[in-house]
């Protein structure tokens, strides 16, 4: 058997030197006609409904569409409203406004300035400058290390010059041996003389609040409250697997106070967002649908809307009397089923799928070639990374891995000259060659690991079958005397003349 990497084939010793690819969807194993609908559906945003057996990579698939999107450009706030606290607004701030503001929130921070580039007068009563001889030296000495003065002694004496000279009308009450925190004077900027404060700060730095920065700082002190639901950084995907109604939909927390102005909490700041909501822009994944068959309603609806209401879902709190409608829920829909739950799957859904998006057969086997084969020992190599708890495998040990998916495929799937992609199991069978590696303290799995674990690690009806030849000899072997004695498979249960009075 040949092993056909990629890359100078010759030079593949272990599963270390397999060059794993950074696109999630090219790691995906044996669907490569699957892949090229994916990638569609991640560019034109299209919903998807993936059928096939557990471990064959339609959660990988659902991940892996993430990694082809665009960053998310909008941030969710709930926003307080003053006439009905209970009905809060939503707001929505594109990546532009948001960097807007936080460019804004940097100028009402002030800027940072050496201590030298200030008013002598000013750095001087922020503790900076010895008033005798003119050294700059650290605010927290107040006698100057230069001249040995007293950095403050003649603050008093000088302090109604100071207040004429700068036109002061904020000066330090305070103790005369400490230095101001800071210093409120005016200035002169293009013909206009406007406020400016100077801030000391721990180490040796300066802020300056002009007039615009403390004209934004105003601002922000009186703009509307909010609290941001859907941040702008997030999760590209989120997994919904199995979710409650409140996890799936979002919710109000309670509040013991009831929401009073003074001692409770404020409705707005108690919302949480659903899984619909933190899904905004990226993908919603729901593995095994039918598992959460009374909320498919929901997630139709908010598929058609777009936007979903967070309500408060406990009718015995306080969050039971707010609402916030309109909240965004703009997701790429993923959802993953068996064959024989697709009939649980509600039509509508099916329908909404269908008309925006692809429902997709999943693939159990790929063909026997070399090209697969190096797909297989890629994916040993992935498994590998992915534990990091385990060595990597020699190339003789991904030779048994590859025969071992081809016995499956025979086995499981009635398919020859195929592999399985039933790769969870096969991932099983690295992780357990690993551990038996580790065990023997040995630096790779090696082909005696590899086999050992192809014949250890299979399911437990197998391993009855192995053991009790069949799975009614299983039950009869199980049981206890007693257990045995009421069984329906035990013979003497079938006997008419077993006295059954007991029971």
């Amino acid at each position: 058997m040949y092993i056909n990497i990629k890359n100078n084939p010759e030079n593949i010793e272990t599963s270390k030197d397999i060059i794993i690819p950074k696109d999630p969807l090219e790691r995906v194993i044996g669907h490569e006609d699957i892949i090229q609908v994916v990638k569609i559906a991640a560019k034109q945003r299209r919903n998807l409904l993936l059928v096939g057996p557990p471990g064959i990579g339609k959660s990988l698939i659902a991940q892996a569409i993430s990694f082809h999107l665009n960053q998310p450009s909008e941030e969710i706030s709930a926003v307080h409203n003053p006439e009905r606290p209970e009905r809060p607004f939503i707001e929505i701030k594109t990546r532009k406004e948001i960097i807007a503001d936080k460019i804004a929130i940097e100028k009402a921070e002030g800027e940072f300035i050496d201590p030298k580039n200030v008013p002598d007068a000013v750095s001087e009563r922020l503790g900076f400058k010895c008033m005798h001889c003119g050294d700059y030296n650290s605010v927290y000495e107040s006698i100057c290390p230069n001249c040995g003065g007293d950095k403050f002694s003649n603050i008093n004496a000088r302090r109604k010059h100071l207040g004429d000279l700068l036109g002061m009308f904020e000066m330090s009450s305070g103790p005369v041996n400490i230095p101001q925190d800071r210093v409120t004077t005016t200035r002169e900027i293009n013909g206009r003389e406007e406020v400016v404060i100077y801030e000391r700060l721990g180490g040796d730095q300066i802020k300056v609040l002009d007039q615009k920065a403390l004209e934004k700082r105003r601002e922000l002190v009186d703009e509307k409250p909010m609290h941001v639901v859907v941040p702008l950084k997030r999760k590209f995907f989120i997994q919904a697997t199995g979710a409650s109604e409140t996890e799936l939909l979002g919710d109000v927390r309670h509040d013991p106070y009831g929401g009073h102005p003074d001692l409770g909490t404020q409705p707005y700041e108690r919302v949480v967002p659903g899984a619909i909501h933190e899904a905004h822009e990226g993908v919603l994944f729901v593995d095994e649908v039918v598992h959460i068959s009374h909320l498919q309603r929901f997630i139709l609806s908010a598929m058609q809307d777009k936007v979903f209401p967070i309500v408060g879902r406990n009718p015995q709190s306080a969050g039971s009397s707010v609402r916030v409608e309109n909240v965004p829920c703009d997701f790429i829909f993923v959802g993953a089923c068996n064959i024989v739950d697709l009939k649980h799957i509600l039509p509508p859904l099916r329908s909404r799928i269908q008309g925006e998006g692809y429902e997709i057969l999943m693939n159990t086997t790929m063909p026997i070639n070399e090209e697969n084969e190096a797909k297989l020992a890629q994916f040993v190599a992935q498994e590998i990374e992915i534990d990091g708890k385990i060595p990597h495998a020699t190339l003789d040990a991904i030779k048994i891995l590859v025969k071992e998916a081809e016995k499956r495929a025979k086995v499981i799937d009635d398919k020859d000259d195929a592999f399985t992609l039933r790769l969870r199991d096969l991932g099983g069978v690295i992780r357990m060659a690993g551990d038996i590696a580790v065990m023997d303290e040995n630096p790779y799995i090696t082909q005696k690991h590899m086999k050992l674990a192809a014949k250890k690690a299979i399911s437990i009806e197998d391993q009855i079958i192995q053991r009790y030849k069949t799975y009614e000899n299983a039950l009869q072997k199980d049981l206890t005397s007693s257990q045995q004695s009421v069984n329906p498979h035990n013979k003497k249960y079938q006997n008419e003349n077993v006295d059954r009075s007991y029971m």
